[in-house]
């Protein structure tokens, strides 16, 4: 820490976990990891502290038109200036991350290794800055302002460690020759200590005559004079006998101790020399802390923006328009990370227009496997782009600031809490109706498919008058459903906009267009998807019988829920239908099959003509 500011949550957009979660965010729903995440299609940073910095700005999109200016224009002057985007992204290849690197220092943590890394990072930055040569300032200065080299930081550690050092200062040589007259002292008396011997032996072999003689050294006994046995009797009266061997004696002497304790003394003396000169400069360094803190915020602020520029330039993405008004209006909009996983030109974009007193909410109606969620989810990221400050993958884009995303899509369950999956569904969507403001988006994928049909539609179209009619709500929607009957909600609702997804029918076979158009439809081709994913034939074949049979009696017909309707469903509690008590008294064991049969056929009989009546 190096000072505390405050800051209010009233700048940011609040973008929940059930939000980050259903927009893949960070984390891909099928992986759990970045892989087919938005996070992964616009994170081109090369340095730790860019991926933080971006990390950090996606969880808290701005809520302020000038600070999000601020950063469009600095991506806007990379994406315009190729040549520069490159170089810096190239030099910023050499910088490591320099918030924990300087940390570590300060904390008294740090390696002999890691400070030479903090030294090669701060040597890239002359580079960086004269790659910025020109820059604009209006664009740029807001934050260049931290790119201030630390040349006296760089010269002290490469005056002071060797650019190859060891792990750590005890385990060999870190500091470098000529920093310490006293440690280069001693490391000559510990380099000379080989040729000392050399000379030793050869000395000793010339008084005492005996050719075998060797000087030698262990960790157990240290140095020593080594005599075989046959030459014992020539050996001077002044070898004092230290160890014997089968083959022979080992001896010191006077001189010989003499210098062990020197060379001994002078290597412990070199690992605690060394340990404090290491420690010395990086208490050093660390008093550049702050400023190197600064220049490592300057140093993602660059990586962020040339790499979102990088992106942009890369996908096609435009400079969206951010104003206040309660509008969002998108040309040719695409998914982010869709559009990634498919052969360049085959994803179809789509337009959106939401405003407050004129498209306050879109009801969309279309099949399965059409598109839908990747339309309510595309609007969503879009908006959530644009706030953080980047280009946005689409023709055009102008969004009046969003203060929430709100999102209820997909079926989950919460065994542990003993919430079943339409329980889940409903807090999420209470949590929506009683939060939402007129100037958050809702991106809402089914309500109420977790219960009967007309439960159901019912509390489907109740959240969307409550959303449209309620004053302190009339956020921006888009409802996707594959109730047809919410279309009739644009004939009483003024703000109310239907749209549906275009499929086209040869031959027998629906082809989706993934195009979206005004109007609703009243088909699902669910039996369709039944049959892409391999159902049996006689699944489908009997689902269609049935489909067509409900299609003739039991089909509501579009409009305002009837009382009459409701009443068509089985009562969870209460008195059982004449059919089910037959049902029930049927002696089944003393049955033949043809008995069986028989029997059946009268009961749905029965049961015909009970609801035609």
């Amino acid at each position: 820490l190096t000072h505390l500011t405050t800051y209010t949550t009233d700048s940011f957009m609040v973008l929940d976990e059930q939000a980050r979660r259903n927009l893949e965010v960070f984390r891909g729903a099928r992986s759990g990891t970045v892989e087919g995440s938005l996070l992964s299609v616009i994170d081109g940073t090369v340095t730790p502290a860019g991926g933080r910095l971006l990390r950090r700005w996606l969880g808290q999109p701005l809520l302020e038109v000038d600070a999000i200016n601020r950063r469009l224009d600095a991506v806007g002057w990379f994406t315009g200036n190729h040549l520069s985007r490159r170089r810096v992204i190239e030099a910023l290849r050499n910088v490591a991350d320099l918030e924990r690197l300087i940390n570590r220092v300060r904390s008294g943590i740090a390696t002999p290794r890691e400070l030479i890394t903090l030294k090669r990072s701060l040597e890239a930055v002359p580079g960086i800055i004269a790659s910025l040569e020109g820059a604009d300032a209006a664009a740029l200065g807001w934050f260049t302002g931290g790119l201030r080299p630390c040349p006296e930081v760089v010269d002290l550690i490469s005056r002071a460690v060797v650019d190859d050092p060891a792990a750590s200062p005890s385990e060999g040589k870190v500091v470098r020759d000529g920093f310490s007259e006293e440690l280069d002292r001693l490391r000559r008396i510990a380099t000379d200590a080989r040729q000392y011997l050399a000379a030793l032996e050869q000395k000793e072999r010339e008084r005492t005559g005996i050719k075998s003689l060797k000087v030698g050294f262990n960790n157990v006994f240290g140095y020593y004079i080594e005599v075989s046995r046959p030459n014992l009797k020539q050996v001077p009266p002044d070898y004092v006998r230290k160890q014997t061997l089968a083959n022979g004696e080992r001896f010191f002497t006077a001189e010989l101790k003499e210098y062990e304790a020197m060379i001994l003394n002078a290597r412990d003396r070199i690992e605690e020399l060394e340990t404090s000169l290491f420690r010395q400069v990086c208490q050093q360094v660390a008093a550049a802390a702050e400023r190197i803190l600064t220049l490592a915020g300057a140093l993602a602020h660059l990586d962020v923006f040339s790499s979102l520029a990088e992106t942009a330039v890369r996908y096609r993405y435009v400079r969206p328009v951010l104003d206040e008004s309660h509008v969002i209006d998108i040309k040719q909009g695409r998914h982010p990370v869709v559009e990634r996983s498919l052969e360049a030109g085959r994803f179809v974009p789509n337009d959106t227009y939401l405003a407050a007193d004129d498209a306050q909410l879109i009801v969309l109606t279309g099949p399965n496997m059409s598109g839908k969620s990747t339309y309510l989810r595309q609007v969503a990221l879009i908006v959530l782009l644009a706030q953080i400050g980047s280009f946005v993958p689409a023709e055009s884009a102008r969004i009046g600031i969003v203060d929430r995303i709100f999102t209820r899509i997909g079926a989950r369950d919460d065994l542990a809490a003993g919430q079943s999956t339409f329980m889940v569904e409903m807090v999420e969507t209470a949590s929506i109706l009683n939060n939402a403001t007129p100037r958050s988006l809702i991106i809402l994928d089914e309500i109420g498919r977790g219960t009967s049909t007309y439960d159901g539609l019912s509390i489907a179209r109740a959240v969307a008058e409550y959303i449209h009619n309620c004053e302190r709500v009339r956020a921006r929607t888009v409802f996707a459903t594959h109730y047809h009957e919410m279309v009739s909600l644009a004939d009483y609702l003024p703000r109310v906009r239907n749209f549906n997804v275009l499929v086209k029918e040869e031959g027998g076979k629906v082809i989706f267009l993934h195009k979206i158009v005004p109007g609703g439809v009243d088909k699902s081709y669910g039996i369709h998807v039944a049959e892409l994913a391999g159902l049996p034939r006689a699944v489908l074949e009997r689902a269609r019988e049935i489909l067509a049979e409900l299609e003739k009696n039991g089909r509501p017909a579009a409009g305002p829920v009837r009382k009459e309707m409701v009443t068509l469903q089985l009562p969870l509690f209460g008195q059982k239908s004449p059919v089910e008590e037959e049902l029930l008294n049927l002696d089944i064991d003393g049955m033949t099959p043809l008995q069986a049969l028989n029997r059946l056929y009268e009961l749905k009989k029965k049961a015909s003509e009970r609801q035609k009546s």
